[in-house]
């Protein structure tokens, strides 16, 4: 043989000898080395147990808890582990209470999905039924029960504020890797928002099972274990002694109440009403109830504080009296005659002044007010001339908030609606429409819809003379109290301070003095501002609305109340308004009889059957 011949079968055996030693010392490695893959091979003894943790707490501004948790247990099965043959279904559906062909139906379904996956076979069982379970758990290979917490709310109280928690949806799985088929997250309220605070962080406990289904312990001493990071806690901005007063006062009435801090943007109370227990949308009962507050004709689960469009009413014409003295188109002095050819109104003598037309809430002495904000006589073209007045009204008005989501930190928040000059040119055609045209505007009624929680906000800017803070309802997270990412620096409204002294005057006396609208919120020991409002409705008795704010100097509370078919604004929805100032400020109410009339008029109540007495939503 030649030697060059040698040479070449010498290289050609290295190169076999190389790679059979590389792949040796691989297969030694996965084999001896790296015992990840001996747990791989072993996994008909192994069980991976996902281990849930518990969800942050929600407490009050105050530390009270309005929401913890409570353990319950998952069945969960791996179908490729069961002894078909040896499994006596009639004894497990005994013991979950349910029947023995749902039992098998549901071992199809998880076989179906995965042999080797574990799927929830019966979730949220009771400590009583997993107590009898476990008596039995070595005669169901394959079957292991793993445990987990549900929403428990001390106070029934907040549910709108507070939301529910459900098991995901597809549309969820697919969006967010970190959720598996059977994982709970934030359906609604805070428990959404927050759900990246709140959930904490999954971990895995990797233990050994023997042939009777009974765990034996960590694998390798919890070598590939890795622990679950509770989720952490909500502080909230709530009081939930004014909340749940705040709640009690609305039982049998449909509408809002909204109460915030003003300094601060906190919000210290959001109640929708109709109210419901929390605790109803908990557990194996959920979609049960689910169902049953949804076809309730008043749609409770409808949270009116935060997605209902209302006119707002005689409230409207706090920021009409802003603008036109911004505007200097009045002056704190200017009078006008309560003309009710112009527009209908109650009778009163005439506003010689801004304050007496708050304290009256003249309706011509607001027409007249608008009439000149719309029309300056800038052009002899009266539509060109009301289009500019326009949109400059409507420019101050966004400022106030309206026509704009404030940012309140749920998702649910609806924008509310101010007209524009595209609007109107949209419905009427340009030069087609003029301040004749738009003046119920003047008056909150027309095009103009506001939310609950814009009217609230109202209040904070008369209270701050003139910038409010973006209502918020977490003041704190976790241990550290960290700050949320809430948008907490003062909005300023575009108006001179100076202009807020006659306004917030004539809110005073609506409340203090004779022919006040709103004398029915009247504290002897508190100096209440407020406004009252009636909204008109279409569809029956008008909406009642107040808003206010207390004391007078460095206030401490804003609230905004507003009640379906209820009537005049004075009648109802000023004194509720002062019943909450009261509680809030004082820590107790002493005016009882005027407690007890509030709570005692209702517009809809439920008889023994759960059917609706009274007039149904709209």
């Amino acid at each position: 043989m030649r030697r060059t011949d040698i040479g070449r079968s010498s290289v050609i055996l290295a190169v076999f000898i190389a790679v059979f030693v590389i792949y040796w010392l691989r297969l030694f490695q996965l084999q001896i080395l790296d015992e990840r893959y001996t747990l791989d091979a072993r996994s008909n003894a192994i069980r991976h147990k996902v281990q849930y943790p518990g969800r942050g707490l929600v407490l009050d501004r105050n530390g009270e808890i309005l929401v913890y948790n409570e353990a319950v247990y998952d069945l969960m099965v791996i179908p490729g582990q069961v002894d078909v043959a040896g499994m006596d279904w009639n004894l497990l559906a005994g013991l979950l209470e349910i029947d023995s062909l749902g039992a098998r139906e549901r071992y199809q379904k998880a076989r179906s999905y995965s042999r080797y996956v574990p799927s929830v076979f019966e979730k949220q069982i009771s400590k009583e039924v997993y107590g009898r379970l476990q008596e039995y758990m070595y005669r169901f290979s394959g079957f292991y029960v793993q445990s987990r917490s549900l929403r428990r709310y001390p106070q029934p109280i907040a549910a709108h504020v507070l939301g529910d928690v459900g098991e995901v949806s597809q549309s969820e799985l697919e969006a967010d890797a970190y959720y598996k088929s059977g994982d709970y997250i934030g359906k609604s309220g805070l428990e959404k928002y927050y759900e990246e605070v709140l959930r904490g962080q999954k971990g895995v406990k990797v233990v050994m099972v023997d042939v009777l289904n009974r765990e034996k312990g960590s694998y390798k001493e919890g070598l590939y274990d890795s622990l679950a990071r509770p989720g952490e806690n909500l502080y909230t901005t709530l009081d939930a002694g004014l909340q749940a007063y705040a709640e009690e006062l609305m039982k049998g009435k449909r509408g809002s109440v909204v109460a915030i801090e003003p300094a601060t943007g906190e919000v210290l109370a959001l109640v929708s009403a109709p109210v419901y227990d929390p605790n109803l949308l908990v557990g194996r009962v959920r979609s049960r109830n689910y169902g049953n507050l949804i076809a309730d004709p008043q749609k409770p689960l409808f949270n009116r504080a935060l997605m209902a469009y209302y006119p707002p009413g005689s409230i409207f014409k706090l920021p009409q009296a802003l603008i036109g003295l911004q505007e200097k188109v009045i002056t704190p002095y200017t009078g006008f005659e309560c003309d009710k050819h112009l527009i209908g109104c109650h009778d009163h003598p005439d506003a010689k002044s801004v304050a007496e037309g708050v304290r009256m809430s003249c309706n011509p002495y607001f027409y007249q007010v608008f009439k000149r904000i719309i029309q300056r006589g800038t052009t002899p073209d009266i539509f060109e001339d009301s289009r500019a007045g326009m949109a400059e009204w409507n420019a101050y008005m966004r400022s106030f908030g309206f026509g704009n989501r404030l940012g309140i930190d749920l998702l649910d928040e609806k924008s509310g609606y101010i007209p524009d000059t595209a609007f109107y040119d949209r419905f009427y055609g340009r030069k087609r429409w003029a301040f004749s045209t738009i003046y119920s505007l003047s008056i909150g009624q027309g095009e103009v819809g506001l939310v609950p929680l814009q009217m609230a906000n109202l209040a904070a800017i008369m209270a701050n003379r003139g910038y409010y803070v973006t209502p918020h309802l977490v003041k704190g997270i976790g241990e550290q109290h960290r700050v949320p990412e809430v948008d907490t620096s003062r909005h300023y409204v575009g108006i001179d301070r100076k202009y807020f002294a006659p306004v917030v005057q004539g809110m005073y006396e609506a409340v203090h003095k004779p022919r006040g609208t709103a004398r029915r919120a009247e504290i002897d020991s508190i100096v209440v501002c407020g406004k009252t409002g009636t909204s008109e409705n279409p569809h029956g008795e008008d909406h009642a609305v107040f808003i206010g704010f207390a004391p007078m100097d460095q206030p401490r509370i804003a609230v905004s109340v507003f009640l379906e078919n209820s009537g005049f604004g004075g009648t109802w929805a000023a004194p509720l308004g002062s019943l909450l100032i009261e509680k809030y400020l004082t820590g107790k109410v002493e005016r009882t009889w005027l407690e007890k009339q509030v709570k005692d008029f209702t517009i809809f109540t439920y008889d023994a059957e759960g059917n609706i007495t009274g007039p149904p939503a709209h």
